[in-house]
C-alpha cells in the first residue's frame, strides 16, 4: 500500500522538556501557522464535497459526521452548533462518535477498533441514500469509520472524509475524500494538535458554506439563529434595528413576538410597506432640515467671529461647526431616502 502516515512521523522538534514556556509557545505557534496553507491546497476537494452536501440537504437529506476520539468530538461540536447558529433542526447535521455519547467526555477503550458498530450507529438514525456521511479520522485508518463508510457505499450513500494523511485507507474508501496534509505534530503523534485544528477548519467550511447556500444567512447576519441567551437576544435586537431602521424598543417588541430575526423583519415589512410617495416625503423632510441647518450654521459662525472678544465666542464657534456637520448628514440621508423612493418600495429609509 502506497501510504505514509505523516501524522505519526517524528516531530520536527526534540528535547521538548528542555524548552522554556516561551520556546514551547513559539514553536507550537510556528507549526500552527502552516495549517491554513495545508487547508488551502485541499479547497478543490472541500468544494466538491460541499456541493454534494448542499444538493442532498435541499432534497430533504441530512449530513452525518462519524469519527473516534478527537475527530469524533470535533464532528459533534460542529453538528451541535448548527441549530443555535442557523436555526436548523438538530436532526439535520448529526455527529456520531465511537463509544457513544459517553466517549465525548471520556475515552472508551477499543471503541474505534470495531468494524461493525459504526454502521449500527448510523442505522439507528435510519440512514438512507438521501443522506451524506463524512468520516473524520486524522490517521485515515480508524476501523470504526472506514467500515461505516464501506457499508454506506454498498447502500449508495454519498461518502466523504476528512483526513490528514495522503492515500490512506479512509481516503480510498470515501467517494469524496478531503486530505489536509499537515505533517508531523509538535508532540509526535498527538493528532489533536495540527490535525485537529485542520479538521475543525474544514468542518467550519462545510457547514457554514452549506447553510449560506441554504439561505440561512442574510447579508452576513445569522438571521435564523436561536435566541437562547441574553447575548444572542441583544444581537438580534441590533440586527432588527439596523435592518429596519427602527428604535430599540420597536425591535425588541418585534423579536419578543416573533422569536426570530428573519420572522421579525418579514412581519414588519409585510405590515409596513411604504409607498414611493411616503418615502419621497420623508426624504424631502430631511432635505428641508438640511437646508435650515445650512443657513443656521454659517449664520452662527458669522456671529461668533464678529464677537471674538466675548466669552461665548468659542462655544458659538463649536456649535456652528456641529450644525454644519449635521446639515451635511441630513443632506446625505435625504438624498439616500429620495433614491430609495425611486428604486425600492420596501427598503427602509
Amino acid at each position: 500500500m502506497d501510504f505514509t502516515k505523516t501524522t505519526e512521523q517524528d516531530s520536527n522538534y526534540n528535547h521538548l522538556e528542555k524548552m522554556s514556556v516561551s520556546e514551547l509557545l513559539t514553536n507550537i505557534n510556528n507549526e500552527d501557522k502552516t495549517i491554513p496553507f495545508a487547508v488551502e491546497k485541499a479547497l478543490p476537494q472541500i468544494e466538491v464535497l460541499i456541493e454534494q452536501v448542499i444538493a442532498k440537504l435541499k432534497q430533504g437529506g441530512r449530513l452525518f459526521y462519524i469519527g473516534a476520539g478527537t475527530s469524533g468530538r470535533l464532528g459533534i461540536v460542529d453538528a451541535s452548533e448548527c441549530p443555535p447558529t442557523f436555526g436548523v433542526p438538530h436532526e439535520l447535521v448529526v455527529g456520531l462518535i465511537a463509544g457513544g455519547d459517553s466517549a465525548i467526555r471520556k475515552a472508551v477503550e477499543f471503541a474505534e477498533d470495531s468494524t461493525t458498530q459504526g454502521w449500527k450507529d448510523l442505522q439507528q438514525h435510519q440512514i438512507s441514500n438521501k443522506d451524506v456521511v463524512v468520516g473524520i479520522a486524522a490517521s485515515g485508518t480508524t476501523p470504526y469509520v472506514i467500515s461505516a463508510l464501506e457499508e454506506c457505499n454498498k447502500n449508495n450513500i454519498i461518502t466523504g472524509c476528512i483526513t490528514c494523511n495522503h492515500k490512506s485507507p479512509l481516503s480510498k474508501t470515501a467517494k469524496l475524500p478531503i486530505e489536509v496534509i499537515v505533517g508531523p505534530e509538535f508532540v509526535t503523534g498527538s493528532s489533536r494538535m495540527k490535525a485537529g485544528t485542520a479538521q475543525k477548519l474544514v468542518l467550519n467550511m462545510i457547514t457554514t458554506a452549506t447553510m449560506i447556500q441554504l439561505e440561512k444567512v442574510k447579508g452576513n447576519k445569522m438571521v435564523d439563529m436561536q435566541l437562547s441567551n441574553n447575548k444572542l437576544v441583544n444581537r438580534g435586537i441590533k440586527m432588527v434595528m439596523n435592518e429596519l431602521d427602527i428604535s430599540e424598543t420597536e425591535a425588541k417588541n418585534l423579536l419578543d413576538k416573533h422569536q426570530s430575526v428573519r420572522a421579525s423583519v418579514n412581519a414588519y415589512r409585510s405590515g409596513n410597506k411604504k409607498t414611493n410617495k411616503d418615502i419621497l416625503v420623508k426624504g424631502l423632510k430631511k432635505m428641508a432640515i438640511s437646508l435650515i441647518m445650512m443657513f443656521a450654521g454659517p449664520t452662527l459662525f458669522y456671529i461668533a467671529t464678529t464677537n471674538k472678544e466675548k466669552p461665548l465666542y468659542i462655544p458659538l464657534l463649536i456649535i456652528s461647526f456641529l450644525i454644519c456637520a449635521g446639515a451635511i448628514f441630513f443632506a446625505f440621508k435625504g438624498l439616500q431616502t429620495i433614491m430609495n423612493s425611486m428604486f425600492d418600495n420596501n427598503k427602509p429609509s
